[in-house]
């Protein structure tokens, strides 16, 4: 079985596109719209990855980072953020983030990391 992935956008259209591409790719998905249902994901199933829109209104991504790291200090997460927002996607690397994708992302490279880190946590 391959590993869980949380998807963390407030926009229903990027939550579906990924949740589809990784659910066909054989992954566990749970998808959150904002910060509260994110933390509530991670309390509840310790997803092994999760892609964290930065963009978030009420908790932001920095924040929704913050308190996922105190949930499970060992959590992976990548961020993904509007192009230009430098200070923020330092910020999120600072405290923990695996990598980053600025906005409309490629489908494909975000597969290929979500290969390369959800799958290095299972061990494969």
């Amino acid at each position: 079985m391959k590993g869980k992935i949380l998807i963390v956008d407030d926009q229903f259209g990027i939550r579906i596109l990924l949740n589809e591409v990784f659910q066909k790719e054989g992954y566990s998905t749970f998808q959150a719209a904002n910060g509260i249902q994110a933390l509530d994901i991670v309390k509840k199933h310790s997803p092994d990855l999760v892609l964290l829109d930065m963009k978030i209104p009420g908790m932001d991504g920095i924040e929704i980072l913050k308190r996922m790291k105190i949930i499970d200090p060992e959590i992976r997460v990548i961020i993904m953020t509007a192009y230009g927002e430098l200070d923020m996607i330092q910020e999120a690397k600072d405290l923990g983030a695996i990598t980053h994708f600025a906005k409309p992302f490629d489908i494909d490279d975000i597969r290929g990391a979500v290969k390369i880190y959800a799958d290095r946590s299972q061990g494969v």
